[in-house]
């Protein structure tokens, strides 16, 4: 079997295994599905299951979690003379305008699905607070290396927070029944309006750094 063909079906197993694991949770609730039960409804072993996802929140937290460290590569990447805020503003207009799930506006089913779970699942707050807590903690390193660390955790801290409500406000909309056509302008606008805010209480610190 060739490397491409190989790949390829490991990306489709470990897809059989995400969209099984996710009907069931949908159906049952996260607490009453056992990796056991994924395995037998995907037809294959439990040791293939847990060779894709070592556990039950991996299977739903594991895409969310490949975003950990986006914003933290955002400032890293940015353009010459571009401000962190400029660079991470320009990203997420542009994660907005393609219905970036990170975003939480994007009405595809199976993501409206696992937003919905995550919701209704208290046993996975911690795991998702503890990836939260990692994408901030990996964005102030990057800042760091700009301002003294002090300012650099507080900065990421308001940065994190701001993208949170920005999220937050996106997926409880599309969750309500809006479209993310319909939700994309009014998302655009409050994206706007936050981040000129993170951009006037920030600009000095951040400019300053430029200028030097």
């Amino acid at each position: 079997m060739d490397v491409g063909l190989r790949e390829r079906k490991k990306l489709e197993t470990r897809r059989v295994l995400w969209t099984t694991a996710i009907d069931l949770f949908v159906e049952r609730g996260f607490d009453n599905v056992a990796m056991a039960e994924i395995a037998a409804a995907a037809n294959v072993s439990k040791t293939t299951v847990f060779n894709y996802f070592g556990s039950k929140e991996d299977l739903v937290l594991g895409p969310l979690e490949e975003h950990v460290d986006e914003p933290a590569r955002v400032v890293r990447e940015r353009a010459p003379g571009e401000s962190p805020v400029a660079a991470l503003r320009r990203h997420f207009l542009a994660a907005l305008a393609a219905r970036d799930a990170a975003t939480g506006l994007c009405d595809r089913p199976n993501v409206l699905r696992v937003q919905q779970l995550i919701l209704g699942t208290p046993a996975l707050t911690p795991r998702l607070y503890t990836a939260t807590a990692r994408g901030q903690q990996l964005l102030a390193a990057e800042l760091a290396t700009l301002v003294d660390a002090d300012l650099a955790r507080l900065a990421a801290a308001q940065i994190a927070a701001t993208r949170m409500v920005l999220v937050m406000e996106n997926r409880d909309r599309l969750l309500a029944g809006e479209s993310a056509d319909a939700v994309h302008p009014a998302a655009v606008e409050r994206a706007n309006r936050a981040f000129d805010l993170l951009d006037g209480g920030l600009a000095m610190l951040f400019h300053q750094v430029d200028e030097g």
